[in-house]
């Protein structure tokens, strides 16, 4: 089993006897991704690095969070703002990036996001282990009721990963617990989506096994850089056509430098009309400054995007 680096590691690597193959398989019909977004781990620092919670903290928002974030170069109330005046077209908010749960910070939050005309894609649920043989059920409780703040902060989706512990029978564990917690999402007005993050789903067909199994209700994000160098370039190309949005993380080679071989391949994966959500970029790369960090990958994907749709119109 492949280990499975962070999906928001910092990635800077300069492999050359690992380059990527020149291109993909051929690209089927893709629908319009929603631009470059961001994942608010891509600017961890810049929001006070507040610790990793999970479960443990049960519905309280740990002490440290709120320490941190109040010391922040910029709030996460801020962040909507921000993003907005560097060029980027939507948002992912990670769970314990938010100070509160109180309902009016909420919707101040809400409020934020609206006034810089940015949605929020997704609240990406970075805790739990749906496939526990003991506490899965705890922690499926835990992930459930994060679905509501989700729904008001306006989120179209909650990210929630698929499980951590690999035995008999987690993967049907996994395919039961998405399926309900994807329903008390629907409830709520969101839609549930999933990684290939952590050992559950850390093969192509893992993948495809768990979302046939959903039958639908529960959506894929594609991560292009949490399986390892150089399988990931036969497997990513597997499950390209199910993802509905994609983590561009970039591997860096310098501060201001990409692998742009790398890039390129994961760009080109063979998407489907599915893939409606975007690029989101949840890694800055080395350079003190993280928006120019940022706006590196942002400028190659537009660009990218811009000559496939010139040469092709319909792309």
């Amino acid at each position: 089993m492949r280990t499975q680096p962070s999906p928001h590691e910092t990635t800077m690597e300069n492999e050359h006897s690992r380059t990527a193959p020149s291109r993909p398989s051929p690209a089927r019909p893709m629908g319009r991704p929603a631009g470059v977004g961001v994942s608010s781990w891509a600017l961890h620092e810049t929001l006070g690095a507040p610790p990793i919670y999970g479960v443990d903290a049960g519905d309280t928002v740990p002490d440290a969070v709120r320490e941190k974030t109040d010391a922040a170069t910029v709030s996460i109330l801020d962040l909507p703002a921000a993003l907005a005046r560097h060029g980027f077209d939507s948002l992912q908010i990670c769970h314990f990036h938010l100070p509160t749960r109180d309902h009016a910070y909420l919707s101040d939050l809400r409020g934020a996001i609206s006034a810089a005309g940015l949605p929020l894609h997704a609240l990406l649920i970075d805790g739990g282990d749906l496939t526990h043989p003991d506490q899965g059920a705890r922690d499926e409780d835990w992930i459930a009721r994060w679905l509501p703040v989700a729904a008001r902060l306006g989120a179209g989706e909650v990210r929630v990963i698929a499980g951590k512990s690999v035995g008999e029978g987690s993967l049907e564990r996994a395919v039961a617990a998405l399926r309900r917690l994807a329903r008390v999402a629907a409830d709520e007005g969101v839609r549930l989506t999933t990684e290939n993050w952590y050992p559950v789903l850390s093969s192509p067909a893992a993948v495809i096994d768990l979302l046939e199994g959903c039958e639908g209700e529960v959506r894929f994000l594609l991560d292009f850089s949490n399986w390892s160098r150089p399988a990931k370039y036969e497997d990513l190309p597997e499950i390209a056509s199910y993802a509905a949005a994609c983590h561009a993380q970039a591997t860096y080679l310098g501060p201001l430098e990409i692998d742009e071989q790398d890039y390129r391949f994961c760009l080109d994966l063979p998407y489907s009309a599915a893939l409606t959500g975007g690029f989101f970029l949840v890694n800055s790369g080395p350079h003190p400054d993280p928006w120019q960090g940022l706006g590196v990958p942002r400028d190659f994907i537009k660009a990218h995007t811009a000559r496939k749709q010139l040469a092709d119109p319909l792309t």
